[in-house]
């Protein structure tokens, strides 16, 4: 009698121990949902779930209510039905694997140093090409006027005889016409870009036209760093995530290029990562509401969740991303489900009762009454300086227009709804031809890169053209917006399997969920407009969810080869990738080179 009362308090007392763990995602704990470390450090069933059936055995504390082994129906990973009391939903819910202060701080460490490295790729020569770049030419010289009018300018083509381009590039930049300019994106990118040129040395030093990008750029690595750390728990997978970002050719280019698309994917990615943040600030209610049930009945409905700072933060973040292109929005509602959905799976595992009811009532549709209102203001903010300068572009259309658009609103309100009509009509009807465009089918495997910048004929033999001996002809320069060839085939094939895995093997790993996310509000709405005149350097939006495409099935061999064998292969792997982003690095970031080694990076006619 005494040996099984020693034993049913020894099991209590574990209990409590495991209540504890599970109690906080921070200060050192990270929620692991069927998950559980060894002894030996090595992990048991790394497999979370989004809400479907496991597909591996998960170890769980045993009841402390009864001394007997638990039944099959207990050992399952997920039952058809959630627990329905509080003393079921303790009994099987698993442990969680503490995330130790030291190995943030070394998370973290490694981070820093990933990111400064990343940064000195975007950074290095960013003065290089000397001239407008590609879409620079919209872009930085609306900033430009933005900063010194309020508002963007139209501009000439040309004083005389010389392109206004040139004589901007040599620090003529005051040619700007009195009309407003018709823009087609809204202003916040712009705005972003004209921060540079106000703190870096104006328009008169190029580098100043591209230094918020190469920020941006270099931000987003350190994001990918962490948003990879909270999903797969790992060090050196955080590292090889950050890694990929640093040395992929597309993310370089962009970030050397006064355009806007690098902002649009690291404001997504900040939102994303917030999302995270709340969800982990989910499992921390849901727990701390299960431990409070203890010893009743049953579980109610649990906590609402549909409010958190970080989920605001989101909203706020995705609001900016609409208000650089209007291709935020996408990011937008498909984040905003994703978000909804890993409540209602995470109540789920809980075992909270009418756990899909709730999260649709209780929380999705209360998000929904704050997250829609605070994008649509956050972007209609940036649209101040349009409402305050009277000579705006369509900013006097109502007033022309007195019986047209929508008669109730206010003037200036007519107006900017009619702009953005015009700005609707634009990019869903342009299909002007252009020599680079490629349609949202060949943006993975890059197939049509764009070529953004291209010189021949330079004297001097400079840089690696000093390694030949040729005539000036032979030295050319080139900027092309072409991702590391290896880091995107690879990272198609493994969006495809992470597919199949979380379907097959894994069956509803949220996990895989939050992978295909990017690919799902960067990519997939794109497909509905081949007709357009689109670019492979949209793709950057999807850049960060490509890697961790990548970093999920280096994540899924670790647990199922060898170590020595997944070791070599992750070693061939990035040096190879690194291998290949030194041999391009010169024509992503315009270092003179001989015509034969440029001819050597178009692999295929249609890079050229």
């Amino acid at each position: 009698m005494g040996g099984a009362m020693a034993a049913k308090t020894q099991m209590d007392k574990k209990d409590d121990e495991t209540r504890e763990a599970i109690k906080t995602p921070k200060d050192g704990y990270m929620p692991i949902l069927h998950g559980k470390s060894a002894g030996d450090g090595r992990r048991i069933n790394r497999l979370p779930s989004l809400g479907g059936r496991g597909s591996a055995p998960t170890q769980y504390p045993r009841p402390s209510q009864s001394s007997q082994p638990p039944s099959r129906s207990s050992q399952l990973s997920h039952s058809s039905q959630p627990a329905t009391s509080a003393k079921a939903a303790q009994a099987s819910l698993p442990a969680v694997r503490p995330i130790g202060r030291q190995e943030t701080r070394l998370s973290w460490l490694i981070t820093a140093l990933v990111t400064i490295f990343g940064g000195m790729l975007r950074f290095i020569r960013l003065d290089q090409p000397h001239g407008i770049v590609f879409d620079e030419t919209y872009y930085v010289k609306d900033a430009w006027t933005m900063l010194l009018t309020g508002e963007a300018r139209d501009w000439p083509k040309k004083i005389g005889t010389t392109s206004v381009n040139d004589l901007f590039a040599f620090g003529s930049t005051n040619h700007w016409k009195s009309t407003a300019e018709y823009v087609v994106h809204p202003p916040f990118g712009k705005w972003l870009i004209a921060l540079g040129l106000k703190f870096f040395g104006g328009a008169y030093n190029i580098a100043a036209w591209r230094i918020s990008t190469a920020i941006a750029g270099t931000i987003a690595i350190l994001l990918l760093c962490r948003v990879a750390f909270r999903l797969f728990r790992s060090i050196p997978l955080m590292a090889i995530a950050g890694l990929l970002m640093s040395v992929d050719g597309l993310g370089i280019v962009m970030s050397r290029t006064g355009i806007l698309d690098n902002f649009l994917m690291v404001l997504v990615l900040a939102a994303f990562l917030c999302l995270l943040r709340h969800r982990d600030w989910a499992i921390h209610r849901l727990s701390t509401a299960r431990d409070s049930a203890a010893g009743k009945a049953a579980l109610g409905a649990g906590p609402r969740l549909f409010f958190s700072w970080w989920r605001l933060a989101a909203a706020i973040l995705l609001g900016l991303s609409c208000s650089v292109k209007w291709s935020g929005i996408y990011f937008f509602a498909a984040f905003a489900v994703i978000s909804v959905l890993w409540d209602a799976c995470n109540r789920h595992e809980f075992g909270f009762r009418g756990w899909f009811a709730s999260a649709i009532l209780r929380d999705g549709l209360p998000a929904a009454l704050y997250m829609i209102p605070t994008v649509f203001l956050t972007y209609l903010a940036t649209w101040a300086g349009w409402f305050i300068h009277p000579d705006s572009y369509m900013h006097q259309w109502a007033s022309a227009h007195p019986s047209q658009g929508i008669a109730w609103l206010p003037e200036g309100l007519r107006s900017f709804v009619e702009y953005h009509r015009q700005m609707w009509i634009f990019h869903t009807g342009l299909d002007t031809p252009h020599t680079y465009m490629a349609n949202a089918w060949l943006w993975p495997l890059q197939i049509r890169p764009t070529s953004f910048w291209w010189t021949d004929h330079i004297d001097g033999s400079p840089a690696l053209c000093s390694l030949s001996h040729g005539p000036a002809s032979n030295c050319v320069t080139d900027v092309v917006a072409l991702g590391n060839p290896l880091i995107w085939w690879l990272g198609t094939l493994c969006a495809i399997l992470v597919v199949d895995i979380a379907v097959i093997a894994r069956q509803g790993d949220w996990k895989a969920v939050a992978v295909l996310a990017g690919w799902l509000g960067g990519w997939l709405p794109w497909i509905q407009y081949t007709h357009r005149t689109t670019f492979n350097f949209y793709a950057i939006v999807i850049l960060p969810w490509l890697i961790l495409s990548i970093i999920y099935l280096l994540d899924w061999l670790r647990q199922t080869i060898r170590v020595r064998a997944y070791r070599i292969t992750v070693g061939i792997l990035l040096t190879t990738i690194i291998a290949i982003s030194i041999f391009f690095y010169p024509i992503w970031t315009a270092i003179p080179v001989t015509y034969d080694f440029w001819r050597a990076h178009m692999w295929f006619t249609t890079w050229i």
